[in-house]
């Protein structure tokens, strides 16, 4: 390359570091691997080593971070939080340490603080007079997001220390982040735990943070007043003696032999920890030393990050399916050559979707590199095209379902004004069998119907010898023609019946979640049965296509309103309904007959004053009351908090209807 393809190779790359940057740090949704991510660093430092004119002010030579959100105020750091150089391998740590030795100008023996590298968010603690004065983001590393009150949330973090020897003026430095145990109950509104802490972090209002459980591990300080610790150790010790929680795996170890040998056990149990991590820090102990060591640029001399290597290993795809989802998800999967990785032997890969395979080209036949990491479903991270055959052909997404011909669409997001990159069955004629199976196994899965003995496998050697084709079916089983079935004995099939037996008391919010409708969780379920009250009131609503009452229930929109039509504009799901209301015995909600608020409609614009809104809906509909998510001639009053919308008032006074305050409120019901 000349000098001029050198220069644009160089500046694409720090231009796609910076978008990954942007992803990971303001919008909490990374798009690459933490090893790409480390990877595409590396490359730019390599680019640099080798060509000393390559010189850019974002490179991550240069640059911690990311800029801080414009939605939040900013704070200057007194002591820059910097990041940490990383180390691979046994090599990486040697020439740490060799570094450490050519800048001191002699060979030293070191004892190293070690620290497990939670993979979190950084914050910092500023504390005056014992008081936590300032909570900050990291940011750039200079310049961090003030989010005190949303740090106050957080039980770890102690809002004054009562201790003698508390300094009156310090900086405590950790790690924010969500137990994976904490976030199994919540996986479904963000993509990872990082992602939750982030999210959760970065909420305008903190007592949305407080609704996610977060914990704060301590682990150092950027500044304190009339500083007398000698050692790391000690001031971790001393934290938890001030009653900060810090972690329970940090160890001293005293060369690069104990530094090996302790990352290899601890990366063999990381998966059975209950938090995320991606490696080990270690920090020379002795905090004269740090000091003397000093900083290069954007990391401390005296700290190295050691990350654990990907579970990955490569191997070939021999071909690829296509799965069809309960919603008409298209999910491409790799069948490959079986390769064992980290002790488990992978045969299937996902390829998430049809945008990702034409990305990465993916072809069968290829050689690949799969990762898995944990309980993660593995997943191809690159092709090897050194090692493609050259008559190996571009994979062509199929524009027709594999499984009933219909046609296959990308819908258009008119929120992103881009079109999704999944694809999807239209399932023409509601003749779809892959999208009927799948149904059946959302019918019988844990937050639905929860019907122990019928698992997926079941549920799929069932569909095949016609003993299961629709959702009623599974209460009017042979039980005698199952005892008959290969695995099954007369104990077996009495606990399936028995657990089906079982699963016909259930909740109206389950029966609309376990039916599988698109767009209608777990969550919606719930908005819907609270508002239609029984299983009578929501088949009536269907029966009259009355659709347009569920845009009074505050959550509901036009997204899944056009769901519910689509799902029952089939005439057979509409006849499933009926025939599971008759078989099942679904709880009614608790409905309050009288009440003060008998007969009111009432909605709310602006924040409330010491209470949620959902709380104060709560209020209204145990007196009887209801609430209502759009101004319209039905709406009986309008309650206006902290900054209201100015156009829900002016809609309001054009109906006529009564506006009344949170004090107006309390008053009506006493």
């Amino acid at each position: 390359m000349n000098k001029k393809d050198i220069i644009n190779t160089y500046e694409l790359k720090i231009k796609e570091l910076d978008e990954h940057n942007k992803l990971y740090y303001e919008k909490s949704d990374p798009k690459l691997s933490d090893s790409d991510y480390d990877n595409l660093k590396i490359e730019i430092i390599q680019l640099e080593k080798k060509f000393s004119f390559l010189n850019n002010p974002n490179s991550p030579s240069k640059k911690v971070g990311f800029k801080p959100s414009k939605s939040f105020e900013k704070y200057q750091h007194k002591v820059p939080m910097l990041s940490l150089s990383n180390a691979f391998d046994v090599e990486d740590l040697k020439n740490f340490e060799k570094k450490i030795f050519n800048y001191l100008n002699t060979k030293i023996n070191i004892e190293y603080s070690v620290e497990p590298k939670i993979d979190g968010i950084s914050a910092s603690l500023t504390y005056k007079n014992k008081k936590l004065e300032y909570g900050v983001s990291r940011g750039d590393g200079k310049i961090g997001e003030l989010i005190t009150e949303n740090l106050k949330t957080i039980k770890d973090i102690p809002t004054e220390i009562k201790k003698k020897d508390f300094p009156n003026n310090i900086e405590i430095r950790g790690e924010v982040f969500i137990s994976k145990k904490d976030f199994f109950n919540i996986q479904n509104k963000f993509a990872n735990p990082r992602n939750a802490a982030s999210g959760s972090l970065r909420q305008k209002d903190p007592n949305e943070t407080k609704k996610i459980p977060l914990n704060f591990i301590a682990y150092s300080y950027g500044y304190i007043e009339n500083n007398s610790f000698k050692s790391q150790s000690d001031f971790l010790n001393t934290l938890k003696k001030w009653g900060f929680r810090t972690n329970k795996d940090n160890n001293i170890l005293v060369n690069i032999e104990e530094l090996i040998k302790f990352h290899k056990r601890f990366e063999a149990k990381r998966f059975n920890l209950d938090y995320d991590l991606d490696g080990l820090v270690y920090k020379i102990n002795d905090l004269n030393l740090q000091k003397r060591l000093g900083y290069i640029s954007n990391a401390p001399r005296w700290a190295i990050a050691h990350k654990f290597s990907a579970d990955n290993a490569y191997t070939k795809i021999n071909n690829i399916d296509i799965q069809i989802g309960r919603t008409g998800a298209m999910t491409p999967v790799a069948k490959v050559e079986p390769v064992n990785i980290g002790g488990v032997v992978v045969s299937n890969a996902t390829l998430h979707n049809e945008d990702e395979i034409n990305r990465k080209d993916i072809r069968i036949g290829d050689i690949v590199k799969i990762e898995r990491a944990g309980d993660v479903i593995p997943h191809v991270i690159e092709v090897d095209l050194a090692k493609r055959g050259k008559n190996l052909k571009p994979f062509i997404f199929p524009l027709k379902c594999p499984s009933c011909g219909s046609n296959t669409i990308k819908e258009y997001n008119k929120t992103t004004k881009k079109f999704d990159a999944v694809r999807r069955c239209l399932n023409e004629k509601f003749k779809c069998e892959r999208i009927s199976i799948e149904k059946i196994k959302h019918f019988i899965s844990k937050d639905a119907l929860n019907i122990d003995g019928l698992g997926k496998k079941v549920a799929e050697k069932f569909w095949e010898i016609n003993l299961i084709k629709k959702p009623e079916d599974i209460f009017n089983l042979d039980f005698n023609k199952i005892k008959n079935l290969d695995g099954w004995g007369e104990q077996s099939v009495k606990n399936l019946e028995i657990s089906i037996q079982k699963s016909k008391k259930t909740t109206l919010q389950r029966l609309i979640y376990s039916i599988g409708i698109r767009h209608i969780g777990i969550e919606n379920a719930r908005l819907i049965s609270e508002n239609v009250k029984s299983i009578s009131g929501f088949i009536n609503i269907i029966k009259k296509k009355q659709f347009g009452k569920f845009l009074n229930i505050d959550g509901i929109g036009e997204t899944q309103i056009n769901s519910l039509k689509h799902y029952f504009s089939n005439k057979l799901n509409f006849e499933s309904l009926i025939e599971l209301k008759n078989i099942l015995n679904i709880e009614n909600e608790s409905i309050v007959q009288d009440g003060i608020l008998k007969n009111k409609t009432f909605m709310f614009t602006g924040k409330l004053d010491g209470i949620s809104r959902a709380e104060a809906k709560s209020i209204i509909e145990k007196n009887a009351g209801t609430t209502i998510s759009n101004v319209n001639k039905n709406l009986n009053y309008l309650v206006i908090g902290e900054k209201p919308t100015k156009r829900k008032i002016d809609q309001a006074k054009n109906f006529g209807v009564k506006i009344i305050s949170q004090n107006d409120l309390k008053k009506l019901i006493n």
